[in-house]
């Protein structure tokens, strides 16, 4: 087993999971989200994840910047107004249209 230089064994999140051959569920939605943006209701029917789980895993990247909302649009299987479509993609994410608040200048 390798280590790392501090003595920890470094592990990959694939052995973590009970399975050898599969991903664990962080990194399934992850990579679903990556594709193109989807609703949370699309990558729940694709990877059989509950909902739960993923809204649990959302909030958690969203407070790391690592998921963004790309647009709201009707959910293309429930047929739901205002649904949030989300991505993993950091050249998917919108463009910030208000650069800055206050203009810094170096007056006295």
């Amino acid at each position: 087993m390798n280590k790392i230089q501090d003595g920890t064994p470094l592990i990959s999140l694939v052995e973590q999971c009970k399975d050898s051959y599969k991903l664990p569920q962080t990194q399934l939605v992850y990579k679903a989200f990556f594709g193109r943006p989807k609703t949370m209701f699309e990558v729940s029917k694709e990877t059989d994840i509950s909902r739960a789980n993923i809204c649990r895993y959302i909030a958690k990247w969203k407070r790391e910047n690592k998921i963004a909302v790309v647009f709201f649009g009707i959910c293309p299987i429930s047929k739901h107004n205002k649904v949030q479509f989300l991505t993993t993609d950091p050249n998917l994410y919108p463009k910030r249209r208000q650069l800055n608040l206050f203009e810094h200048t170096n007056t006295i």
